[in-house]
């Protein structure tokens, strides 16, 4: 027998689907992705890109505060690790998701660990296949696969990642570590400007590391960084290396001219990566509808629906705008809402 939807994906945008999925009682198959060594570097592990990042002060419903007894209570005992690691100042990253994976669980989700690598979108019910083998049918299928931040791809960059280093201003700007310090804004686009400025409100100068003599970003975005008196735009430089130590995290970094072979060492205590996202949206090449980034397309204002009839897409996997746990939750419960009405609609 089909499944009556099959969700990809599981970061804040599919719990939130597979959660209200299983409330309305339609048994969602979850696929969380592979345990495997491409998915740790790449950053596509299950749970999504909330699970590698540490403080979340952002998302509505926990407040700064200890919940020890709250994760005692609420997960199961092979979880109860957490509470040593607990900080006691709200909810982490990894925290939250397994949270919403817990109360996916609680409502009948079933979970496979690991990832869809081909899909049959052209006869219904849909047919999937999964990296380790697994074929299922699926009358409706729910896309929530995300987008993984770009990085510089150097291994300081990696051994500071959430330790200094972060590809979302939004989400870590207002940390303690970044406020009234300097900070370093990768990238020359209207998003890396958007974030070097957004940066400001915290930081006591931002520099824009930009590789080039002239931003990309529009004509208005770059005049905002230039007349802006926080933010010191470091004109053709590259990060050649992120600086830290163990009990500090990042320090500053190294930068190459890309003009000539001089470097120069600049002090910071945050590294921002604004180099853009890549979404997770290779499986579904020629299956579905996609933009020039390669994100999925929503084909009716306000909806999840994609250019297949019975297929919906949410979280980061479809927005290259926002990219907030809240919104891609959000999107989540609305793609759960639109499967199980497009269900409805065809007697399934």
């Amino acid at each position: 027998m089909p499944e009556h939807v099959v969700i990809v994906g599981s970061g804040p945008a599919g719990w939130t689907a597979a959660i209200y999925a299983a409330r309305a009682n339609l048994k969602p198959l979850v696929f969380e992705g592979a345990v495997t060594e491409e998915n740790r570097m790449q950053g596509t592990l299950p749970l999504g890109q909330l699970a590698m990042t540490t403080e979340v002060e952002n998302y509505p419903g926990f407040p700064a505060g200890d919940l020890s007894e709250f994760f005692r209570t609420s997960l199961p005992t092979e979880h109860h690790w957490m509470i040593d690691m607990h900080q006691k100042e709200g909810c982490s990253g990894p925290e939250l998701m397994h949270l919403m994976r817990q109360q996916a669980v609680n409502f009948g989700t079933q979970i496979v660990t690991d990832d869809i690598v081909e899909v049959d979108f052209d006869s219904h019910p849909f047919q999937l296949k999964s990296l380790g083998g697994q074929e299922v049918e699926a009358l409706s299928v729910i896309i929530a696969t995300g987008a993984r931040a770009n990085y510089l791809g150097l291994p300081s960059e990696e051994k500071y990642k959430n330790n200094g280093v972060s590809a979302c201003a939004v989400c870590d700007g207002a940390l303690p570590r970044f406020r009234d310090k300097p900070l370093v804004v990768v990238g020359g686009g209207d998003s890396a400007v958007e974030e070097a400025d957004f940066l400001t409100k915290f930081a006591s100068t931002v520099h824009l590391v930009h590789r080039r003599d002239e931003l990309r970003a529009s004509k208005i975005m770059s005049q905002r960084a230039i007349n802006n008196p926080k933010i010191a735009i470091e004109w053709n430089s590259q990060v050649e290396e992120v600086l830290g130590n163990d009990s500090e995290g990042v320090t500053g970094v190294r930068l190459k001219s890309s003009v000539d072979d001089s470097t120069r060492a600049l002090d910071a205590s945050g590294a921002f990566m604004a180099i853009g996202h890549t979404p997770n949206t290779t499986f579904l090449a020629g299956k579905l509808e996609m933009t020039a980034k390669k994100y999925l397309k929503w084909t009716v204002p306000f909806r999840t629906n994609t250019s297949v009839e019975g297929v919906f897409a949410a979280g980061d996997v479809a927005d290259d705008y926002y990219k907030q746990a809240i919104t891609a939750a959000g999107s989540g419960c609305m793609s759960a809402l639109d499967a199980e009405r497009w269900l409805g609609s065809k007697g399934l």
